[in-house]
């Protein structure tokens, strides 16, 4: 586990960055709902279209696509989230490229967060759990964790961000991992557990009262070290420079 375990922490600008309409909210939407609750702003931002997750032959990507960004933003409702930012890059074929990373740098830029949720792009596999980590997970997380360091910092990098769409840069303080089986950061969602059951449940394209149940299960598993009744757990870096 790395370095000291931290269980209070209150952003005020908070942007979750994540590879599919979903992602965050299994992950971390007790966690935006609490801070949310606390008064924090809180941002979604969502990489890929969503247009091939499903095993429904009827239905055609565009309509999957429309039906996945309906699901996102009642989500995002859900747990008080202000607003939620979609690129559409094409579901299952995310690739780390500059073109994503300035596309990630101009909405860090224009809403300014203090902190930045994104998935732990080292996670390729988790025995434990018979988990095999998603490629655009990997990728989404690779371009945020570059985005926020060093390029959404530098005035020098993008600068037709600032010249023509005057987006000044942004250094972000915290930025928050999602890894599941390592933490040094840990979020009581006690309070928030049902918004963050009520955002999954919006996504019924996806998500089955049987994984209800699993992810219900986990947050309590998660929360049993520290005494909480349910938790979420991320690696948190303070980014420096």
């Amino acid at each position: 586990m790395p370095d000291q375990k931290t269980v209070n922490f209150s952003p005020q600008i908070v942007l979750g960055i994540a590879a599919h309409p979903d992602d965050l909210d299994f992950s971390a939407s007790g966690s935006f709902a609490k801070w949310a609750n606390d008064g924090a702003e809180v941002y979604y931002l969502i990489i890929t279209d969503g247009s091939k997750g499903t095993n429904d032959r009827s239905l055609t990507s565009k309509e999957l696509v429309r039906m996945r960004q309906d699901e996102q933003i009642n989500a995002a409702k859900a747990v008080g989230a202000k607003d939620v930012f979609f690129l559409d890059y094409p579901d299952a074929m995310l690739e780390v490229t500059m073109d994503l990373k300035r596309d990630i740098v101009r909405v860090i830029r224009k809403i300014k967060p203090d902190t930045v949720v994104t998935t732990d792009p080292t996670v390729l596999y988790e025995l434990g759990w018979n988990f095999i980590n998603h490629s655009d997970h990997r990728a989404a997380g690779q371009a945020a964790i570059d985005s926020v360091f060093p390029l959404a910092r530098d005035f020098l990098v993008f600068p037709e961000l600032i010249s023509k769409e005057g987006l000044e840069p942004h250094k972000v303080k915290n930025l928050l991992l999602v890894n599941f089986t390592k933490a040094n950061l840990v979020i009581d969602i006690s309070s928030t557990i049902e918004k963050k059951l009520s955002a999954l449940r919006e996504h019924k394209s996806q998500i089955s009262e049987d994984s209800i149940k699993m992810i219900t299960e986990r947050s309590k598993n998660m929360a049993k070290e520290d005494g909480f009744d349910y938790a979420e757990r991320f690696v948190k870096i303070e980014v420096m420079g």
